[in-house]
């Protein structure tokens, strides 16, 4: 006769059983959750901050339909005047107006952008380094105003009559294709003239060092080269030449920048 194995009978759960398991599911989810919320809060400042940034753009560009049509007179004055351009589409006139604002815009709301920027990056700022954004979000408008007025001033007036009158070719000069490459010209040159702020704020949170920098010079000179070639608008070694020019002192002032923050 075999034996009979009796079924193991399961112990039964009390209530302080469920109330045990509960808090301690309760305490593994609140250390997983006090772990995280660094970078939740993070996250936070950073949607915070683009947002800022994004409503000021529009401010600055919708305060811009004021006068941009006055800033597309100003632009056309190269080739004569709004009256030396030929419009052939119907939303040509639009488009232009709309660019023209844009970089108005942008060159209006660039403060608070830059001081959006250097309060996310450098939050652990010390009282006497809070300076720095007295001194830097100013700069940083300066820098992108002034890559916009070297282009107006420097650059466009020697490439316009160089493409214009290449071959001795009359040029019915379409306003979209015009203010399109004026436009990106003067905004792609305004962010390369932040190249100084930029390094010292790679250099403080310890990306790059100014000796770095200066070990690397010649790789630099190489890569300012071809980013001149691919702005310049047109293919003489002049008008590259008065690209590369800047960017050189800009690079070098980027080492001196990176030195004062590996410095501070």
């Amino acid at each position: 006769m075999g034996s009979s194995v009796a079924p193991v009978r399961k112990k039964r759960r009390s209530w302080r059983d469920y109330t045990r398991a509960l808090g301690s599911a309760h305490r593994k989810a609140s250390v997983q959750l006090e772990s995280s919320m660094p970078l939740l809060q993070h996250l936070e400042e950073l949607r915070r901050r683009v947002f800022t940034a994004f409503g000021a753009l529009v401010l600055t560009t919708l305060a811009s339909f004021a006068f941009a049509d006055q800033l597309v007179e100003f632009f056309a004055q190269p080739l004569g005047g709004k009256s030396a351009l030929v419009s052939i589409e119907v939303t040509e006139n639009m488009a232009i107006f709309m660019r023209v604002a844009l970089l108005s815009g942008f060159v209006l709301g660039m403060p608070v952008v830059a001081y959006q920027i250097f309060a996310f990056v450098l939050p652990g700022l010390k009282k006497r380094e809070r300076s720095w954004l007295l001194v830097g979000v100013p700069l940083a408008a300066l820098l992108f105003a002034a890559g916009v007025a070297f282009t107006w001033f420097v650059l466009i007036p020697a490439a316009i009559p160089f493409l214009v009158n290449f071959l001795g070719i009359t040029t019915q000069v379409r306003p979209l294709n015009y203010f399109s490459f004026i436009t990106q010209l003067m905004f792609w040159i305004g962010i390369f003239f932040e190249m100084p702020l930029v390094s010292f704020l790679l250099a403080k949170l310890k990306f790059i060092t100014a000796r770095r920098l200066l070990g690397g010079w010649r790789y630099a000179l190489v890569g300012i080269a071809v980013v001149a070639a691919g702005v310049t608008p047109t293919v003489d070694p002049v008008n590259m030449g008065l690209v590369m020019l800047p960017l050189a002192v800009l690079y070098l002032v980027s080492i001196v920048m990176a030195a004062i923050a590996g410095r501070s």
